[in-house]
């Protein structure tokens, strides 16, 4: 009788008992790769020498390789065996179920449970028995013909489908229109030739079914969702298992990363005109989700931006109607591009505006949190350093020093105007402006030094252009020479910032006397207020064409200040 009871004991435990035994399973993650593709290449290689090998997406367009699933009480010493044997990557380790998203391996089938007996264990059962494996049943091949008629037998919807996976995976460029002419039949053969098939130009059942198996599982871990945001009076499809409302602040609405892709979404809603568009147009480039790199378009209605740079790709885009400004901004991490663009075709085509309202200009506004290198709660983009300089000449072109300008990918002077380097030693730096500039006054240099103790007056952008004006700092010239007797530097008594470098330092006729050097960054630290000068004559001695001033005495404190800030110009680097 207990042999009768045990066997059906066993079959009814392994059919109703697996979903306990799921829940203490784990399983060993031996690779991850970039691609889907790449990720079944790596799993039907290593099902060559395991008979557990799956395969998972991770998320953030990763796809791991498994083997398992063990059970918990095994898969450490099952680990190390492995790792012994060099049967599997050093770095391999234990991934939880919990971190495993939609199985894409086995295809077309679920991995099954194999029961696995401890490496170190040196037990040996009383009554081993061993079930033999059922013999699979194998599928007949397709032939051609059949191939052609259950394509035949396809709906018009289920052909665009096939399209749209075909353009998805980046082997068809034309037209959905769920019509199979030569495009589509040439992008059916390449496709076949890169999975290892045979290229007939038509996919067979097999085929077909692992495409849109694919094709449907990334979409399902986009998440692809239309939302109607009342406030901004836009509804459009977005990534919803990727981000999640966050906050208003007008004229945007954020929807924050929820994983580790960090991908965000921006709605944006403001009223406005023709002016206001462009406007919008010339401040979204200011922000950090929209890099430098990349196309720009602006018409009189709309625009589109592009960025990109090694961490993060976005994609922009505004239309003006009827008083209204109305769009989105896409950010997603670099190197997954092929998920990006589907979603940016996404949210184009489902992208419509409704009412004749915008999100109110009030909400997000104002509280202690603001800050002056946020703009409507972005991060705006900012130089990598900030120093001044000064004009030289009445064609515009300016001198500072060259650590001002030292592994600057770009330029720029006075927030906007894009500058080259068209001399450099190791002291100073010139800058000529990419179109001739007309400075109100330009520097006038002084032919010989003032007395020692006499005033001086140092002009510098201090706080780094947040006052949008030079700030003139005086004091007093404290010796002719360095501390170490060089000749082309005086020591002035007085204090600078970091961002002063590279202005102007003045006698009180307003002549120039020299430029302001960086302050000592070396092991023995001077006083707070010493600091150096690179004078006038060692200026003149690099090649530097300069303008000799005519002495007429003494400026009063308010003219000089003028005069200092006429001349001061902010000098912003760049490393984009």
């Amino acid at each position: 009788m207990i042999r009768l009871i045990l066997p059906v004991f066993i079959a009814f435990f392994a059919i109703f008992g697996s979903a306990t035994v799921a829940q203490d399973t784990a399983y060993i993650q031996i690779e991850a790769q970039p691609n889907l593709r790449q990720a079944q290449e790596r799993a039907r290689a290593y099902g060559n020498a395991f008979d557990n090998v799956a395969g998972f997406a991770l998320g953030a367009g990763w796809y791991g390789v498994v083997l398992g699933p063990y059970d918990r009480n095994v898969i450490d010493g099952t680990l190390r065996q492995l790792k012994r044997d060099n049967l599997i990557p050093r770095d391999a380790y234990i991934a939880p179920n919990s971190s495993l998203g939609q199985q894409f391996w086995p295809i077309g089938g679920i991995q099954r449970a194999i029961p696995q007996v401890q490496p170190e264990s040196r037990a040996i059962p009383e009554t081993p028995v061993v079930a033999p494996d059922p013999i699979p049943e194998v599928a007949p091949v397709e032939t051609l013909r059949q191939s052609r008629a259950a394509e035949a037998a396809l709906s018009r919807d289920e052909k665009r489908a096939l399209q749209e996976a075909l353009k998805w995976e980046g082997f068809y460029t034309a037209a959905i229109d769920g019509s199979f002419g030569r495009g589509t039949r040439n992008s059916m053969a390449a496709y076949q030739t890169e999975m290892g098939y045979e290229a007939t130009g038509v996919l067979s059942t097999e085929q077909r079914t692992e495409l849109m198996d694919n094709y449907t599982a990334v979409l399902a871990a986009l998440g692809l969702e239309t939302i109607r945001e009342d406030e901004a009076g836009i509804e459009i499809k977005i990534p919803a298992n990727l981000v999640a409302f966050d906050k208003y602040e007008a004229p945007f609405v954020h929807y924050k990363p929820t994983d580790a892709t960090g991908a965000q979404v921006l709605l944006i809603s403001q009223p406005g005109d023709r002016a206001s568009l462009f406007g919008l147009y010339d401040v979204m480039q200011t922000l950090k989700i929209v890099p430098s790199e990349g196309e720009r378009s602006r018409s009189e209605t709309s625009f589109t931006l592009r960025g990109q740079n090694d961490t993060i790709h976005s994609y922009t885009f505004a239309r003006l109607s009827r008083g209204l400004i109305k769009g989105f901004t896409l950010v997603w991490p670099a190197g997954d591009d092929k998920r990006m663009n589907r979603v940016v075709s996404e949210m184009q085509a489902s992208f419509a505006p409704y009412g004749d309202y915008s999100l109110d200009e009030t909400l997000g506004a104002g509280g202690a949190d603001q800050q002056i290198d946020l703009l409507a709660g972005l991060e705006v983009r900012g130089p990598t350093r900030v120093r001044s300089g000064f004009y030289l000449n009445d064609a515009g072109d300016v001198i500072t020093t060259a650590e001002a300008v030292n592994a600057c990918t770009r330029v720029t002077i006075d927030g906007d105007t894009e500058v080259e380097v068209s001399y450099a030693d190791a002291d100073v730096a010139v800058l000529k402006a990419k179109t001739p500039l007309s400075p109100p006054f330009f520097a006038q240099f002084g032919d010989t030094l003032p007395r020692l103790k006499s005033d001086v007056a140092a002009a510098g952008f201090s706080y780094e252009g947040v006052l949008g004006a030079p700030t003139v700092t005086f004091g007093t010239l404290a010796d002719v020479r360095g501390l170490n007797g060089e000749e082309t530097r005086v020591r002035l008594s007085l204090n600078t910032r970091a961002s002063d470098t590279g202005g102007p330092v003045l006698d009180q006729s307003g002549a120039v006397m020299g430029i302001l050097l960086a302050k000592s960054t070396g092991a023995q630290q001077l006083p707070q207020d010493v600091q150096f000068a690179l004078n006038a004559g060692a200026i003149a001695n690099t090649g530097v064409a300069v303008t000799t001033a005519t002495t007429n005495g003494a400026l009063a404190p308010e003219d000089l200040t003028q005069r200092a800030s006429d001349i001061t110009v902010l000098v912003e680097c760049w490393s984009e």
